[in-house]
C-alpha cells in the first residue's frame, strides 16, 4: 500500500513541478515523467507503475494550461507514446520482480539443499563414527568372548585333569593304601572346586536374568563372618599367613541371608590368602559404624593399581588374563559378591595405596532391627536337624530306610546306591519312569530319590504317576536330585509335591540327612 501512496505523492509533485516550470509545461511537457515512471517501474513495481502512467497521463491532459500546442493529433500521439512507454516499463518491472522473485527462490531452495546436505553429511558422519565404536566394542565384546571362553575352559579342564588322572591310577589298583588315600583327597578337593566354578556360572546367568533370589532370615554377621575364616583359614596357615579378627559381637541381627553373606566375607577372603605372599598378614573387622556395619578385609599383598579398581567388579574381568598368570579363576566372584551385597541393600568398596602395599575391601550393610514374635522360629534347611544319628564319616545312617533311586544316568544310580548302601539303607534303582513305577507295584519305598530331566517321561512325569496310585504309594516322600539348580526350578518342583529339592553335584551328608528325616517323618505318619 505505501508504494502506491508514493507513486500518486510523486505524481502529484512532478505535475506541480512541470506547471510551475514555462519550459517544462510548453515544451518538455513528459521530461519529468519519464523518469518517475522507470524509477517507480524501477523501484516500486508493476503496479504502482501503471498507476503512475494512467496520474501522469491525467495530469497532463487535465492540468495543461491553455495555449500548449498540443492539441488534436499531436496530443493524442504524445500521451499514447508515453502511455506505451510506461506499460513497457511497468512490464519490465514485472519481469524483473519475477526475475527476482525467481532468483531469490532458487536461491532459498539452494540454500536449503546445502543445508539439507551439510545434514545428511552430519548424519553420515554421525553414524559413521556410531558403526566405528560398535565394531570397538564388538571387537572388545567379541575379544572378551573368546577370552572367557578360553579361561573356563582352562579352568574347567584343570581340576579334570587330576581327576581322571587318579581315578583311572585307582581303578587299575596301582597305589598303595597312603597313596590312595591321598587320591581320593585330590579328587574331591578338585571336584569341589569345579562345582564352586560351575555354581559361579550359574550365579551370573541368575544375576543377568533378575532371578537371584535371597532367603532372608535374622542373621548374626560375627557367626556369618568366623565361618568364612574357617573355610579359609586352611589356606591362609599353608601360606604362613597371619589372620587377625576384631568381630564385634554385641551386634543385633540383621535380616539377610547368611548362606550368601558367607559366600560374599569368603570370597573377598579368599581373594586377600590368594594374593597375599607367604608370611603376610589378612585383618578382618566387624564393626558397627553409625547406622551401618562395616566388614573391612584388610591384607599385606600385591596390592591394585588405582587404574584398576574401577574395573574390579565387573564380571569377567581379571587384572591379568594372559596364559602366564599365577593366579586362577573365572573373575566371577568379586562381580557377585557386589551384586549380593547390594541385593541386601549395602555397598562394597575397593581401596589400594597402589602395587605392593596391600589393598582392603570395605562392605557396609544398614542396620535394619530385626524383631521375631513369641514363638517364631529361624527357618532351617531340612538337613540342618534330622532325627538320623551321625556316623564318624559325617553321614547320617539309614539302617532300615527303603529308598527308591531313579535316574536315567546309570553312574548317578550306581554312586548314589553305593552311598546309602554304606549307610545301611536298602536301595534299588530305576532307568526311567516307567521302570520306577513298574518297581512300585510290587515294592514300597520310605523315601523316592529321583531325576527331573530324563527322556521321555520325566521326575514331573513320575510324581504325578505316583500321586494317582491307591494306597501307600502315593504318600511316599520324594527328593528331588536335579542339576535344575535355580530359585525358580525349586519353586516349581515343590509345587509339583517334591518334599525337596537338592542341587546337582549334591553333597553326600546332605543327601543321607535329608532321606533320614523324610523317613522319621513317614515313620510318624
Amino acid at each position: 500500500m505505501l508504494r502506491y501512496v508514493i507513486a500518486v505523492a510523486a505524481v502529484i509533485v512532478t505535475g506541480a513541478v512541470t506547471a510551475s516550470v514555462p519550459l517544462l509545461r510548453d515544451r518538455l511537457t513528459f521530461f519529468l515523467f519519464w523518469p518517475l515512471t522507470f524509477a517507480l517501474s524501477w523501484f516500486g513495481g508493476t503496479g504502482p507503475a501503471l498507476l503512475a502512467v494512467a496520474l501522469s497521463a491525467c495530469v497532463v491532459i487535465f492540468m495543461m494550461p491553455p495555449g500548449v500546442a498540443l492539441e488534436g493529433e499531436g496530443l493524442a500521439l504524445t500521451v499514447g507514446s508515453f502511455w506505451i512507454m510506461g506499460t513497457m516499463a511497468a512490464l519490465v518491472a514485472l519481469w524483473r520482480e519475477r526475475a527476482v522473485a525467481e532468483a531469490q527462490r532458487q536461491r532459498t531452495t539452494a540454500e536449503q539443499a546445502m543445508a539439507e546436505a551439510q545434514r545428511e553429511r552430519h548424519a553420515a558422519e554421525t553414524a559413521l563414527a556410531q558403526a566405528e565404536r560398535d565394531r570397538r566394542t564388538a571387537e572388545a565384546a567379541n575379544r572378551a568372548k573368546d577370552s572367557f571362553l578360553a579361561t573356563i575352559s582352562h579352568e574347567l579342564r584343570t581340576p579334570l585333569s587330576p581327576i581322571l588322572t587318579w581315578t583311572r591310577m585307582l581303578r587299575e589298583q596301582r597305589l598303595d593304601a597312603e597313596k590312595a588315600e591321598r587320591a581320593v583327597e585330590i579328587i574331591e578337593r578338585n571336584a569341589q572346586l569345579q562345582a564352586t566354578l560351575i555354581e559361579d556360572l550359574l550365579d551370573v546367568s541368575r544375576i543377568v536374568e533378575g532371578k537371584l533370589a535371597l532367603e532372608v532370615r535374622p542373621v548374626v554377621l560375627a557367626e556369618v563372618v568366623e565361618h568364612a575364616i574357617d573355610t579359609v583359614r586352611a589356606a591362609a596357615d599353608a601360606k604362613n599367613i597371619r589372620l587377625q579378627v576384631v568381630l564385634d559381637t554385641t551386634l543385633a541381627p540383621l535380616p539377610g541371608d547368611p548362606d550368601r553373606l558367607q559366600q560374599v566375607f569368603w570370597n573377598l577372603l579368599s581373594n586377600a590368602v590368594k594374593f597375599t605372599p607367604p608370611g603376610g598378614r589378612v585383618h578382618v573387622v566387624l564393626e558397627r559404624v553409625n547406622s551401618h556395619v562395616e566388614i573391612a578385609v584388610s591384607d599385606t599383598g600385591k596390592g591394585i593399581p588405582a587404574a584398576q579398581i574401577p574395573r574390579l567388579f565387573e564380571r569377567f574381568w581379571q587384572a591379568d588374563a594372559s596364559s602366564t598368570r599365577t593366579n586362577t579363576g573365572l573373575g566371577l566372584g568379586l562381580a557377585i559378591a557386589r551384586h549380593l551385597v547390594e541385593m541386601h541393600g549395602g555397598t562394597v568398596v575397593a581401596e589400594s595405596p597402589g602395587e605392593g602395599q596391600g589393598s582392603t575391601f570395605t562392605v557396609k550393610l544398614p542396620v535394619v532391627p530385626v524383631t521375631r514374635t513369641a514363638g517364631e522360629l529361624v527357618r532351617r534347611h531340612p538337613i540342618a536337624h534330622t532325627d538320623g544319628k551321625r556316623v564318624a564319616t559325617g553321614f547320617a545312617r539309614l539302617d532300615g530306610i527303603k529308598v527308591l533311586v531313579v535316574d536315567d544316568e546309570p553312574d548317578t544310580n550306581e554312586v548314589v546306591r553305593t552311598l546309602l548302601d554304606q549307610c545301611g539303607a536298602e536301595v534299588r534303582t530305576a532307568g526311567s519312569t516307567a521302570h520306577a513305577l513298574q518297581k512300585l507295584e510290587h515294592w514300597i519305598p520310605h523315601v523316592v530319590v529321583t531325576d527331573i530331566g530324563m527322556p521321555s517321561d520325566d521326575g514331573f512325569a513320575l510324581i504325578a504317576a505316583v500321586r494317582k496310585k491307591p494306597g501307600p504309594a502315593s504318600r511316599v516322600p520324594m527328593v528331588a536330585l536335579t542339576a535344575f539348580a535355580g530359585v525358580e526350578d525349586r519353586v516349581r518342583l515343590l509345587d509339583a509335591g517334591f518334599q525337596l529339592h537338592i542341587a546337582k553335584p549334591a553333597d553326600p551328608g546332605e543327601l543321607t540327612a535329608a532321606i533320614a528325616s523324610l523317613a522319621g517323618v513317614r515313620a510318624r505318619t
